[in-house]
C-alpha cells in the first residue's frame, strides 16, 4: 500500500471518496500547483499563499491529484462540490438496471388452465424485464418421462416467443428440468 501521507480512496461511492480528499489544512505538501475557481493556472505556490489565496476568495483548498508532483489543489467550494458528487452517483444509480431472477415451477402432469396461470406469470416478469427461471418437477416415476416436460418447457416458450427468448435450453438436472428465458431486447 502507500504510507500515511498517502490518501485512501475506497471501493464505495461518491461519500467514501469525498470524505477521504484533503482539504484546506489536512493537506499534507509543502507546494502545489493552484488551479483557481474558475479553471486558470495559477502556478506552483507554496502550501500557506495556497491556503491565504482560497481564504481571499472565501472558498476551500482541496486536493484534486495528490499522486502528481507537485499535488494539484483547486479552489472551489468543497460543500457544493461534494453535493454534486453525491447527486451524479445518485442519478447514476437510479439509471442502473437490476435484473432479477423469478423462478416458477411446473410438474409435467399440469392442468391446461393451471399452465395459462403459471403462463400469466411468467408474462409478467418479462414484461417487467426479469428473467424467469421455469422449473419442472419430476415425481417417482415421472422421471421416465422426461419428453413430457421438455414438451411443457417447449410450449411455454412458444406461447411468449414476442416477449422472450429462450436463455438455455431445457436441461435434465437431477429430478427436475430447468429452462431460463430472458426478455426481449428494447429497441
Amino acid at each position: 500500500m502507500g504510507s500515511e501521507s498517502d490518501p485512501v480512496y475506497p471501493e464505495g461511492g461518491a461519500e467514501d471518496i469525498a470524505d477521504s480528499i484533503r482539504i484546506n489544512e489536512r493537506i499534507r505538501a509543502d507546494v502545489v500547483r493552484l488551479i483557481g475557481p474558475d479553471g486558470e493556472q495559477v502556478g506552483v505556490v507554496n502550501l500557506r499563499e495556497a491556503l491565504a489565496y482560497a481564504d481571499r476568495l472565501n472558498l476551500d483548498l482541496v486536493e484534486v491529484a495528490p499522486q502528481a508532483s507537485p499535488p494539484v489543489c483547486k479552489v472551489m467550494d468543497y460543500g457544493k462540490y461534494r453535493y454534486e458528487q453525491e447527486q451524479k452517483a445518485k442519478e447514476a444509480r437510479k439509471r442502473q438496471t437490476t435484473i432479477s431472477i423469478k423462478e416458477i415451477k411446473l410438474r409435467p402432469k399440469i392442468d391446461d388452465h393451471d399452465f395459462e396461470v403459471k403462463k400469466g406469470h411468467v408474462e409478467r416478469f418479462l414484461k417487467k424485464g426479469d428473467k424467469v427461471k421455469l422449473t419442472i418437477m419430476f415425481r417417482g416415476r415421472e422421471l421416465v418421462h422426461p419428453h413430457l416436460g421438455e414438451r411443457l418447457l417447449r410450449r411455454m416458450a412458444e406461447d411468449l416467443a414476442e416477449l422472450g427468448d429462450v436463455e438455455s435450453q431445457p436441461n435434465l438436472d437431477g429430478r427436475n428440468m430447468v429452462m431460463m428465458l430472458a426478455p426481449k431486447k428494447q429497441r
